[in-house]
């Protein structure tokens, strides 16, 4: 007790409170009274701004102040008779209430509040100030700066402080609000619904307006955190406080007017848009889109001085309609407050009314009170109940203090109430209004935020509240905010969605990309690259599309990219398929041709076994051309490079054996040779089949280590895939192609050293013109190969190995065929052996 009795001199001495001679306690000047109160067993303290310091400039708006006090004043009366009228809750004990006038000001708030808590009367001397609290809770205050400052002053005593309208998220800081509780949520989720609500109308850019004081920064600070998060931008965030001189209010509205954003969100009061509407109207300020706080967005007294619809079109949050079955009539029901608190009532009602009861000398004008005017035959700011969720706030505050008192005072140990176990419990407490409504606090004192969305919609020139969404912060995060955006009418009365963002949103297929030194609601639009798309409207980045996929034109979808491969359905595959089966039947015509002449000298002289085996070799290297068209697979791949490289080794080596064949016959010719007997037909196909067999062990070899697969080829083409053979094994495969090369330069080179041989014997003539061909299209192939793309890779095979094998059939056969039927009279032995004159 000693060391609240030394921190309640602190308290005192920093309000102005003093000692005389260090041996009384006493307030210093005349003692306070508080304006409206009733004794009772256990007192409750309210504390609510009857009146304002600052000048009042407006009849109405002083009329406004009054009455809205008055009607918190009287729904704490009513939820006290409530209580003392029940049987059931705190039976046989009668609360009391006293209410102090803070007029606005965060001393005189302070001050209230100490002389609540310890009496306001002088005590005798030597008396110290030991006396027990006389009240066990606060109702009240209605701004969160006064709130901030009595919860700091009343907390080391844990006395609870209840406001009904005290929204600032800083005092819901228990290490700093100890025993600060409210019935009102706190702006934490106003901030955050607010939010919410800016991004879904598709707002980025948007101005602010705040209050120069607790509330106002306190609450645009969580808002500006929440906007962050949901993208939001503010191009300004303005402070303002009604007691501004002009040419600082003149400041604010020049940024505004230079400003690019349509809306505005306001966190002020709504004494503050007093001033600020008469400045918007000044300087014809219009057509900007207002966002509202529970503060002013449903008060009436805001909406009649909105006399020009500068607010028209206006929407925000509001505090949840609730109802207290009575309260509307009680409040209504003023007389009471006559023995209540006389002086209070008579100024209420000389506001209310515009008359004095007491007439002055030079009052001629004034009408005299009778005080039986009749409160519902004019409209005025009393019968507006507009803000009963707040008065709800008030009648929900005592109720907790009346169950928490009930609780403990059912305990055996009634002495707790005078401790902090009071100040505990009413934390704890959870109960239900006679109208069904769950009342109870969370860990930092605070109640479930529920808020309607208010619109004001102008109808026959005055401006009507209709609730066209809710917000309920105990949803899941995704389903707080409802809105029905049809029903919204917007700034000078449209229907459409007003826009207000910095830089136009990017359509899918671009990016976002911030411009230097500017806000991130400030972008440029930035085309995605080849291979990314962005599928949505202001996307941060492009994504990249999978390894199959490419992106379309437009850059918004991922498309399958195109197969490409040699085709037999495609003009180049259907042109060398044709070729391809042409050589392969001229093939099988000539062998037939030289199977019908097989006796006659021509087809004797040029090594008939031969001669069929190379026609053989050579319709099996037209038809292995075919191997290379169509899509790829295992069994194509292998077969193509396979076939192609023993076939073409089969036909140069039958090429080869008939080079040797006439070497040997022309060495034959001279006297004393024999040299045929030792490459005889039996020598002819062991050459053979020992050259061809080589190039088979090359292709087992091949295809033991590392066979050619069908594979996707992804670099070459960005935008399509191209399907094609691997080799699997470089080396296998210039292997095969260099033993081909081999035999081909050295059957080159045999036909080339026969070029002297007589002119009617033909045959190395056209080997060596065949060779010429051969080497000369497979040299050009090997450049054209390496440098060929796709699909033309293999369009570049296909030719060489059907141009090769056309320069082999068409040199060494169409000479003999020709002879054959066009020339059968030259088809006998002396020509052929040179004899024919």
């Amino acid at each position: 007790m000693e060391s609240i009795f030394t921190l309640l001199n602190v308290v005192m001495t920093i309000l102005n409170f003093s000692s005389t001679n260090g041996t009384f306690c006493s307030l210093q000047g005349e003692p306070v009274y508080p304006q409206l109160s009733k004794d009772g067993d256990i007192t409750i303290g309210g504390i609510f701004p009857f009146h304002r310091t600052w000048e009042m400039t407006d009849v109405q708006t002083l009329n406004s102040y009054i009455t809205q006090t008055i009607q918190f004043s009287q729904s704490l009366i009513f939820a006290i008779e409530e209580i003392n009228n029940s049987s059931s809750l705190l039976p046989g004990v009668s609360l009391g209430y006293k209410m102090y006038d803070t007029c606005s000001s965060t001393a005189m708030g302070v001050r209230m509040a100490l002389a609540l808590i310890n009496g306001n009367e002088n005590s005798a001397l030597n008396e110290q100030c030991t006396k027990p609290a006389q009240v066990q809770a606060i109702i009240g205050e209605t701004y969160s700066s006064v709130s901030m400052a009595i919860a700091k002053s009343v907390g080391p005593f844990s006395i609870p402080l209840i406001s009904h309208d005290s929204t600032c998220e800083c005092l819901s800081d228990k290490r700093i609000y100890p025993s600060f509780l409210r019935t009102v949520p706190s702006d934490y989720y106003q901030s955050r619904a607010l939010a919410e609500m800016v991004k879904q109308f598709g707002w980025t850019w948007v101005g602010a307006i705040r209050r120069d004081d607790d509330y106002g920064n306190s609450g645009m600070a969580a808002f500006t955190k929440a906007a962050e998060q949901l993208g939001i931008c503010l191009e300004y965030s303005l402070p303002f406080f009604k007691t501004y001189s002009r040419e600082k209010v003149l400041r604010i509205i020049q940024q505004i007017k230079s400003s690019t954003s349509r809306v505005i969100v306001a966190f002020v009061g709504h004494w503050d848009l007093e001033i600020l509407l008469n400045v918007f109207y000044e300087h014809n300020i219009t057509g900007y889109q207002w966002v509202g706080t529970e503060s002013w967005i449903s008060d009436s007294t805001v909406a009649r001085l909105d006399k020009h619809k500068i607010l028209q079109g206006a929407i925000g949050l509001a505090l949840a309609q609730t109802t207290v079955t009575g309260l509307k009539d009680f409040i209504l029901d003023i007389y009471p407050l006559k023995s209540a608190g006389r002086a209070i009532f008579t100024e209420f009602w000389e506001a209310l009314f515009n008359c004095k009861f007491i007439m002055q000398n030079d009052s001629d004008d004034t009408t005299v009170c009778t005080g039986q005017e009749k409160l519902f035959e004019t409209e005025n700011a009393f019968t507006d109940l507009s803000l009963m969720p707040m008065f709800c706030n008030v009648y929900k505050g005592v109720y907790a203090v009346a169950h928490t008192l009930h609780k403990l005072l059912s305990c055996t140990q009634t002495s707790q109430i005078l401790n902090i176990t009071f100040n505990k419990h009413l934390k704890r407490v959870h109960f239900k209004t006679k109208d069904g409504e769950e009342v109870y606090f969370d860990n930092n004192g605070d109640p479930v935020a529920k808020y309607e969305i208010i619109n004001w919609q102008t109808t026959d020139d005055h401006h009507e509240f209709v609730t066209v969404g809710l917000y309920d912060s105990s949803l899941p995060e995704n389903n707080r905010l409802a809105i029905k955006i049809a029903s919204i009418v917007w700034t000078q009365n449209t229907n459409q969605v007003p826009v207000s963002v910095c830089s136009e949103s990017c359509p899918p297929g671009t990016r976002k990309a911030v411009q230097k030194g500017k806000p991130i609601c400030c972008f440029d639009c930035i085309p995605c690259a080849e291979g990314e798309i962005s599928n949505m409207t202001d996307a941060i980045k492009c994504e990249q599309c999978y390894q199959d996929y490419w992106s379309n034109t437009p850059r918004n979808e991922c498309v399958k990219k195109e197969i490409e491969f040699l085709s037999y359905e495609e003009t180049m595959g259907i042109l060398l398929t044709t070729v391809s089966i042409i050589g392969t039947f001229i093939t099988i015509i000539i062998g037939i041709i030289f199977f019908k002449h097989k006796n006659t000298p021509i087809v004797k002289a040029n090594n008939s076994e031969l001669s069929f085996l190379l026609l053989f070799s050579l319709a099996l290297c037209f038809l292995c051309s075919l191997t290379f068209i169509g899509r790829p697979s295992e069994w194509s791949c292998v077969l193509r490079h396979t076939a192609f490289g023993i076939t073409f080794v089969l036909c140069i080596s039958c090429v080869l054996g008939k080079t040797i064949v006439v070497l040997m016959a022309f060495r034959a010719t001279l006297p004393g040779s024999n040299v045929m007997k030792w490459f005889g037909p039996l020598q002819q196909r062991l050459s053979v089949l020992a050259f061809t067999l080589i190039q088979v062990l090359i292709c087992v070899l091949w295809l033991t280590t590392s066979p050619p697969f069908p594979f996707k080829n992804l670099k070459h083409y960005k935008e399509k895939i191209i399907l094609e053979c691997h080799l699997g094994s470089a080396i296998g495969f210039w292997a095969v192609l260099g033993y081909i090369g081999f035999l081909a330069i050295l059957c080159f080179i045999l036909a080339f050293l026969a070029r002297k041989l007589p002119d009617n014997f033909n045959e190395a003539k056209f080997i060596t013109f065949s060779m010429l061909i051969f080497c000369a299209v497979w040299i050009t192939f090997i450049p054209a190969y390496v440098s060929s793309p796709g699909k033309f890779t293999v369009a570049v095979e296909v030719f060489a190995i059907l141009a090769s094998s056309f320069g082999l059939l068409l040199c060494i056969f169409l000479p003999k065929c020709y002879i054959i039927i066009m020339k059968p009279e030259k088809n006998n032995k002396k020509q052929i052996m040179g004899k024919v004159p």
